[in-house]
């Protein structure tokens, strides 16, 4: 089947003694076993049966089938979010004396989880520029144990050549790769095709599409995604509640319409944006001009519809945008259906020094949009509108006039 077809009937469960259409949802926190030796044995063998929901669930189980097929992957575990889902799989893979790499753009609280927390259990980090697989090839240690990437990144949509890295792992059999794919969605990229070991999504995002639930989700061979399972999971308890599993489920459903829909709108914000005086810089890998466009083009079916843009007069004028868009909701999330912005500098990357941020290009001055699938000239609009309001005004130095803003 197709992409259109699969993520409507891949793995769809029936319920043959009502025949529901829509697959049932089973909101029970524990399950009632036959006999002794059945219990022992399920406890024992959690992927054969359910004995309790913090291991498994059939709701939850459904929708990791459904993510498991997507991504081309043996299996997938569902988690409470995506934090949830990328703490839980680097934590499978990494142990008191390991380093990692993952590079110099990621989510803001995966930054601090990998800055702060991690090192404190004696994991040590290089953080690189994951575009440069030399680089990445230069940081590994006789005790690495993962290589982290994400891409397209957020905020600044760097493009990371998923194969680069994969190849340089295959002479160190100790390290794993792992890819947040968060901004492609399964839709537009399949990491593991391309050599990654584990795919960490916060489902959350383009997945659910509809801003009404947390979760996450790790998919991979079924040795790792057991291991994240049990003991992880078991013993962390990110866990996925079963009623969030079919929310998701029922968006999964215009997965490829929504897609399709986000990147088109999101080109032509872009190519709006890119032309517009009181834009510095945009930062979307569907501009001929983005560093990554090539890559992208190369490992994902279509550009997504995130980007960020660099506004002329700094942090007041990030403002001024953020306090006078009428469509675009004031929002820390994205992958909504409606569209998205945002601070980067003071929202998802607050973690972050000011010179940790401006050292990859996430400025004081930078918005990020999630771009929904509204009419596309609305948006325009509203954008117009809101960049209309940053004032211009003449400063007169020595021997030098400029436009400030």
């Amino acid at each position: 089947m197709k992409l259109n077809t699969d993520v409507i009937h891949a793995k769809q469960k029936l319920d043959p003694e009502t025949g529901s259409h829509v697959s049932p949802l089973y909101q029970t926190s524990t399950y009632i076993l036959p006999n002794f030796d059945e219990a022992v044995r399920l406890n024992q063998n959690i992927d054969q049966g359910f004995v309790y929901s913090r291991f498994g669930n059939p709701t939850v189980d459904e929708f990791e089938k459904k993510v498991a097929h997507l991504e081309k992957a043996e299996a997938a575990l569902g988690a409470g979010s995506g934090l949830g889902a990328i703490s839980t799989a680097v934590m499978s893979l990494v142990k008191a004396g390991d380093h990692m790499i993952f590079g110099d753009v990621i989510y803001g609280c995966s930054f601090a989880l990998f800055t702060k927390i991690l090192p404190d259990f004696g994991v040590d980090y290089t953080i690189v520029d994951t575009t440069d697989a030399d680089a990445v090839r230069r940081a590994i240690q006789p005790n690495t144990t993962v290589i982290y990437v994400e891409t397209p990144a957020n905020p600044v949509l760097k493009i990371t050549d998923i194969e680069s890295i994969a190849k340089i792992k295959e002479d160190h059999p100790k390290i794993r790769l792992v890819v947040d794919s968060t901004f492609a969605s399964p839709y537009l990229q399949n990491p593991l095709t391309h050599g990654a070991d584990l795919v960490v999504h916060s489902a959350t995002k383009y997945l659910n599409g509809h801003g009404t639930v947390t979760a996450g989700v790790i998919a991979g061979s079924k040795k790792l995604i057991d291991r994240c399972r049990m003991p992880f999971m078991q013993c962390f308890g990110a866990v996925l509640d079963p009623f969030a599993a079919w929310t998701i489920m029922q968006g999964m459903k215009t997965l490829g319409v929504r897609m399709e829909r986000h990147c088109e709108n999101a080109m032509k914000v872009a190519n709006y944006l890119n032309g517009h005086p009181m834009v510095e810089k945009v930062y979307y890998p569907g501009l001929k001009s983005h560093p990554g466009h090539e890559i992208a083009k190369k490992q994902m079916r279509g550009f997504g519809g995130m980007m960020s843009f660099n506004i002329k007069g700094g942090m007041d004028s990030a403002r001024t945008v953020l306090n006078n868009v009428k469509l675009f909701s004031l929002a820390t999330s994205l992958g909504n259906v409606d569209s998205l912005a945002q601070h980067s500098p003071s929202m998802s990357h607050f973690d972050m020094t000011q010179e940790e941020r401006e050292a990859v290009e996430i400025y004081d001055g930078q918005v990020r949009l999630s771009v929904g699938i509204e009419d596309v000239e609305d948006l325009i609009e509203d954008l117009e509108q809101a960049l209309a309001k940053v004032k211009t005004k003449v400063v007169v130095e020595p021997e030098l006039q400029f436009a400030r803003v």
